[in-house]
């Protein structure tokens, strides 16, 4: 006997997909403009349920930056010491990711993968300081 069951499928499937196609996505409302990461049902900002995903350039400043010394996992030890940062993309919306030693708060970064266990994550990486010239 075939039952027809529905397909489930992550909210934040175009995010994770863009991952892999080494891409950042974030979602935009079509009501209030301002952008997000990761996936919502509703905009975080004005609550309209019209979201619509784009591909960002990955270039961004870092916001907020901490270096973990002790990895909450068993999967991430091999990281560290790893450096975590808060990203403000250029279209508005803010993501964590890994960064290259060093980076700091202020410091103009855009997004680059790497590939851990069997997930692909964000690390963000300078810029080169010439690159708005």
């Amino acid at each position: 006997m075939t039952t027809n069951q529905p397909v489930m499928t992550s909210l934040a499937q175009p995010y994770l997909e863009g991952l892999t196609e080494h891409v950042l996505r974030y979602q935009q409302c079509t009501a209030c403009s301002r952008a997000q990461t990761l996936a919502h049902d509703a905009c975080q900002f004005c609550g309209a349920e019209a979201l619509v995903w784009h591909i960002s350039t990955g270039r961004g400043h870092v916001h907020a930056a901490t270096v973990v010394g002790r990895a909450p996992s068993d999967a991430f030890r091999s990281l560290a010491p790893y450096t975590l940062v808060v990203v403000t993309l250029e279209e508005g919306a803010r993501l964590m990711g890994h960064a290259s030693p060093g980076v700091k708060i202020g410091d103009a970064v855009t997004a680059t993968f790497f590939k851990h266990l069997d997930q692909t994550l964000v690390r963000f990486e300078p810029l080169n300081r010439n690159f708005y010239v």
